[in-house]
């Protein structure tokens, strides 16, 4: 049976693609992504009504959880990635 959901904890993917991945909160994605050495291939949707601080609280619960032990994470970083990415 296929892999639906990436997993959140310990995950290299939100590590090395942090910005890739607020955006993604945001504007969803489309195809592959390979986390921990595993293809995921559903469609993710965003939440396009989630505010910049709503996603700094997501990102920075996600970052400290499941074993994760990372920053918290400001305002101006998420409005920076997803200036950055726009809605691509």
């Amino acid at each position: 049976m296929g892999l639906v959901y990436p997993p959140l904890a310990s995950s290299d993917y939100f590590e090395k693609n942090f910005n890739a991945s607020l955006c993604l909160m945001k504007y969803g994605k489309q195809g592959e992504i390979i986390v921990n050495g595993k293809s995921f291939n559903k469609p993710m949707p965003g939440v396009p009504s989630l505010t910049d601080l709503e996603i700094a609280e997501i990102a920075t619960y996600i970052n400290n959880s499941w074993g994760n032990q990372n920053k918290i994470v400001e305002i101006s970083q998420v409005t920076s990635a997803l200036n950055e990415c726009g809605t691509k």
